[in-house]
């Protein structure tokens, strides 16, 4: 049977494309910028700044060398969940879920609870978090059809508690993410602060997500709380990443809750979402969770040098950090656009930081510098000195 033939028409070209099949909020959106760090100090994205030692890279090369990547990751990514589970301290009745980072864990969840129309307020699910906070709560909210509600910090970046509980109150978010360090805050919340919004969250039927990315550098963890009263956090998932762990270019994140959430937000994960390098490389890391941790304690070492040295220079307002990074605020006596101007000057000098002072109002004029090795921290401060 001869099908008739198309009208003889041109095809559509590809901006005619865009404007009848990807989503208008899409064409809205910008993709997510890496800056070229070619030739850079490289400050920019809280990374850890040391690699292996020779003998661990070659041990790691022979390592990667013997996996079969000619088949699907199989049962190492269980002998992954088990040693990550080992690891964290996994709190009894718990399981864990893996990621390709932490952003695709983010994007699972939001999947999970995309609902036409939540079922008790009749209106799309909401996603709620403090602002400024972590880009990716709001990105997957939105590309998933649920709302995004920010509620503002204070402005020395602390929980804003009555507007938090009165928006849980008001919205009856699907999800409240609350991140522990914030980014790119750096700083943890008040204890009591995150009892009262976790409490809230409890009382409106909302999942609370506990961001700890930043927790190799942090002086606290909310899994502490977890444990001593795992009645009154049924509701709580916890997600940490690997990439501050030391492994940014591995992507791998993992998300601990309760069994039963834990494995209905498994029901939408991707298969074979790790690839088989990427488990062998996190289970060698783990193996060698020793070296990682001194790692770590030698950024927090340099992270109280860099904020000393911060601070003594003018006019520079500095907050405490619990991170690998610190945020700071740039004098801008003229100058309304005064980050800016500081950061073009310390990327003249060959350093590369975050501008984040158009992220939110209360980040104006903000800088996010990472907390680099000693050589990297001392040309930061140079740099800084001469553009300020």
């Amino acid at each position: 049977m001869n099908l008739p033939l198309a009208p003889n028409t041109a095809p559509l070209t590809a901006e005619d494309l865009v404007a009848r099949r990807i989503r208008a909020d899409v064409q809205a959106m910008h993709a997510y910028g890496v800056q070229d760090p070619q030739g850079m100090v490289k400050l920019d994205a809280m990374e850890n700044p040391f690699r292996l030692s020779p003998a661990l890279q070659s041990a790691l090369g022979a390592r990667l060398g013997a996996v079969a990547i000619n088949r699907y990751p199989g049962m190492r990514v269980q002998t992954l969940r088990q040693a990550l589970a080992q690891y964290a301290d996994l709190p009894a009745g718990y399981d864990l879920i893996l990621g390709n980072g932490s952003d695709e864990l983010i994007s699972l969840l939001s999947l999970a609870c995309a609902v036409g129309t939540d079922r008790v307020t009749g209106k799309p699910p909401v996603v709620l978090a403090p602002v400024p906070g972590f880009v990716m709560y709001a990105m997957s909210a939105q590309l998933q059809g649920l709302d995004f509600v920010g509620v503002p910090l204070t402005p020395d970046f602390a929980l804003d508690v009555p507007a938090m509980l009165a928006a849980i109150a008001r919205t009856q978010p699907a999800i409240v993410y609350l991140a522990y360090p914030n980014n790119p805050t750096a700083n943890l919340w008040d204890a009591s602060d995150m009892a009262q919004v976790v409490a809230a969250a409890a009382q409106s039927g909302s999942l609370v997500v506990l961001d700890e990315a930043y927790q190799p550098f942090s002086s606290r963890s909310y899994l502490d709380t977890l444990r001593a009263q795992p009645q009154a956090h049924t509701h709580v998932l916890l997600m940490r990443t690997l990439s501050k762990f030391g492994l940014a270019g591995v992507r791998l994140g993992y998300l601990m809750g309760p069994q039963a959430l834990v494995a209905e937000l498994d029901k939408v994960r991707p298969p074979y979402n790790i690839s088989a390098l990427n488990c062998e490389c996190a289970l060698f890391a783990l193996e060698h969770a020793d070296a990682f941790d001194a790692q770590a304690q030698a950024i927090c070492s340099e992270r109280t040098r860099l904020l000393q040295a911060l601070r003594q220079l003018p006019g520079l307002r500095v907050w405490d950090s619990d991170a690998n990074m610190i945020l700071v605020r740039v004098p801008a006596p003229a100058a309304d656009d005064a980050a800016q101007a500081v950061f073009e000057s310390l990327r003249a000098r060959g350093v590369l930081v975050k501008n984040v002072s158009k992220m939110h109002p209360l980040l104006a004029n903000c800088l996010r510098l990472t907390v680099g090795n000693a050589d990297e921290n001392n040309q930061l401060l140079s740099a800084l000195q001469a553009s300020l």
